[in-house]
């Protein structure tokens, strides 16, 4: 007897495991689930008669390492490992139900048969199949209850990064294009090229039932450091031989680029990159993924809970004696799935973060770590709890450096650390706070006991809730209340107030307004500088440096106006539009006093989509920009990008533009793909940074 024919049912077997939208050639299903294909054989099967199958992955496959089993079709309930099962017999065709245990090994296998009574003869090979995690099957680790939050976690193609500061938090589109064609590949390949694959195959395919295992491998190999992983990060600011982070507007270019460059990492990326592939990758796999961004995230070198910044008598960061640091936002990846190794306790929501900041066992990468575990203070449990306990919860401590070399404790009104954390909502593109998912109300008496647990399973002290007790001395973690007390509160108080709203290629205009709280005169020394910076607060260049002597009558108040030109900022400006201004207040009896100001320029971008959108039907789109500049540009060019909306990316030219000049571009696109699609549109000129924008288009299959 032999196999003629295999029909794998890819229209039925698609639909039913949610794997529809994977262009592979071969069939693409879920574990913990059954699949149907039908034989056809040269001639009938006897009752009698049994279909031995085999499947196998990776190589060396044994059923000892549970990366390959044999079993055999039977009427019989399915037992705990794989099953087959017939399904309906016509003369010499036969319709057979396989399934996989909701614990089976996830990637490409290959599928065998034999008949009973054939013993000397080998198997035949009947093709591969990809196998994917399941969060629609109860007993997969990765199951999630919600249907809603499975379509948007696992089945959504795109998604948006929020970025920015605190008080002006900006909406980013992202294409992650899981279903794009060659991405299923890549994402395989991902784990084959991971050091652990190179130095024991066997092994490592062995552990890929596991979500914890594969998750940490994945937050591994998205960045380069330690294994030639797909991205290489770039804090600098300059891009030369590569692609400024801000210029990608999806993961699939970049998980293509590494393919064709034959593995070498992709220049450039920073943490949206690093997370919005790394949801990519793990939604392929089939892991419920979401993007996540902390606003003013700590980065707590030592660990000592404690942020500590140096700055001179203007304010600005001695960038030589300053290791931890705190940045405007920073993004990690969530994703959802039991933890076996902790207990029923920490299942739910993982925190992952692909970005190379510091090394866990010697490489660089983070998680998984429970975000109850974080929320709860049980930071000593795996993985990179301390880690990302300070990322949300350290203390942003101000120091002022004097000449000959003392420190000085500076009170600041520098917001907390780990604040609006923040993610997509669920079926729509609004912004959902999650910051209590991570910590209980600041200054709550449940905030102090978990800050309390969290520095004893650090340290082995208890702790009374006073944070100003750890703190960081000659480079050693000390537990010392006496070491510093709280920066005394000042008798002035001040803030920065923006006049305007801050315009991409306009002039900067604010006030520092001080406030004398007390019922005497008082003269302020204030020292003020302004920079231009990244978005993890490290400054690039200097626009601003002034010094003024302010007398305050018994509570009055005062501004001291601050204009900053389009000409001192435009040649130092970053792609992240950013610009610190900090004022350092010495007050008469030795007070002083930082007031620091974090800002975002604005741009202006809109998209239209002028009637209704059909699948394989042109659809005109209008963009309108406006040139931000006082002098006239050219050169500009509309760069455009959606899955299921454009085959490749568009680059659009857009005529010469005069001075602040209103300009629309009309385009068409036609769409392949229904439901809700993301459109990007960005405005890249080499006169100003990138406007980006984005728009959901709603498509409708065809009549």
């Amino acid at each position: 007897i032999r196999v003629t024919k295999v029909d794998w049912q890819r229209s039925r077997n698609g639909a039913a495991h949610h794997t529809q939208e994977y262009p592979c050639p071969e069939l693409v299903v879920r574990r913990g689930q059954s699949f149907s294909l039908t034989l056809e054989l040269s001639r009938a099967l006897d009752c009698e008669e049994i279909l031995i199958f085999t499947v196998e992955t990776g190589p060396r496959a044994s059923e000892a390492l549970h990366t390959k089993a044999v079993f055999q079709t039977s009427e019989l309930e399915r037992g705990e490992g794989w099953t087959a099962a017939r399904e309906a017999q016509m003369e010499n065709t036969l319709t057979v139900s396989l399934a996989s245990p909701p614990s089976a090994v996830v990637g490409r296998y290959l599928l065998s048969i034999r008949l009973s009574s054939h013993r000397k003869h080998s198997n035949r090979r009947l093709g591969e199949f990809v196998l994917l995690f399941n969060p629609w099957c109860a007993e997969d680790d990765v199951f999630l209850a919600s249907e809603e939050e499975r379509q948007e976690y696992v089945l959504n193609d795109s998604g948006i990064i929020f970025r920015g500061v605190e008080k002006h938090i900006r909406a980013q589109g992202w294409n992650y294009g899981q279903f794009e064609e060659g991405i299923l590949n890549i994402c395989l390949s991902i784990l084959d090229r991971s050091p652990g694959h190179q130095n024991n195959p066997a092994t490592d395919v062995s552990c890929r039932h596991n979500p914890i295992y594969v998750t940490r491998v994945i937050s591994a190999m998205v960045n380069s450091n330690n294994d030639r992983g797909v991205v290489q990060g770039q804090w600098q600011g300059k891009y030369g031989g590569g692609t400024s982070p801000l210029h990608w507007r999806g993961s699939v270019a970049i998980l293509q680029k590494w393919l064709k460059g034959r593995y070498k990492p992709v220049k450039y990326g920073q943490c949206w990159v690093f997370a919005g592939v790394m949801c990519t990758v793990l939604r392929c796999l089939g892991i419920a993924t979401r993007v996540v961004s902390n606003f003013n995230s700590a980065h707590d070198t030592d660990q000592n809970l404690s942020v500590d910044k140096y700055v001179d008598s203007f304010g600005r960061t001695l960038e030589d004696m300053t290791e931890d640091s705190m940045w405007n936002f920073h993004v990690w990846n969530e994703s959802w799935f039991a933890r076996q190794d902790l207990g029923p306790s920490y299942n739910g929501w993982q925190v992952l973060d692909a970005t190379p900041q510091e090394e866990s066992e010697g490489v660089f990468r983070c998680g998984p770590a429970s975000v109850t575990a974080i929320r709860e203070g049980d930071v000593h449990l795996a993985h990179d709890g301390p880690f990302v306990f300070a990322e949300v919860n350290a203390d942003y401590i101000t120091w002022l450096w004097h000449e000959d070399e003392s420190r000085e404790r500076v009170y600041s009104n520098t917001k907390k650390i780990g604040r609006c954390i923040s993610t997509k909502a669920v079926g729509s593109d609004s912004r959902v706070d999650i910051t209590d998912l991570y910590k209980y109300p600041e200054g709550s008496r449940k905030e102090r006991q978990v800050y309390s647990k969290a520095v004893n399973r650090l340290f082995g002290v208890e702790a009374s809730g006073r944070r100003t007790w750890i703190r960081r001395a000659g480079g050693r973690c000390l537990w010392r209340d006496d070491l510093l007390e709280p920066a005394t509160k000042p008798s002035i108080a001040g803030k920065f107030k923006v006049l305007e709203p801050p315009m991409l290629g306009r002039d900067l205009r604010l006030a520092l307004c001080l406030a004398n709280l007390t019922s005497r005169a008082q003269r302020v020394r204030v020292n003020l500088s302004g920079a231009t910076i990244l978005y993890t607060r490290k400054p690039v260049a200097e626009i601003l440096h002034e010094s003024h002597a302010v007398r305050l009558g018994p509570q009055e108040e005062k501004r001291i106006p601050i204009t900053i030109s389009y000409s001192k900022y435009k040649e130092d400006l970053t792609e992240d539009k950013k610009i610190l201004l900090a004022a350092m207040c010495l007050v008469t009896k030795g007070e002083k006093l930082l007031v620091e100001k974090d800002i975002t320029l604005e741009d202006f971008i809109t998209i239209k989509v002028l009637g209704p959108a059909m699948v394989g039907v042109a659809v005109t789109v209008e963009v309108t920009v406006v040139n931000p500049l006082l002098e006239r540009v050219k050169d500009c060019a509309l760069m455009v990008e959606g899955s299921g909306l454009l085959q490749e990316q568009l680059s659009i030219d857009v005529p010469t533009l005069e001075p602040q000049e209103r300009a629309s571009v009309q385009f068409d696109i036609t769409p392949s793909k229904s439901g809700p699609r993301q459109l990007q549109v960005d405005l890249v000129s080499p006169h100003f940074p990138d406007i980006k924008g984005f728009v959901i288009v709603h498509v409708a299959t065809a009549k």
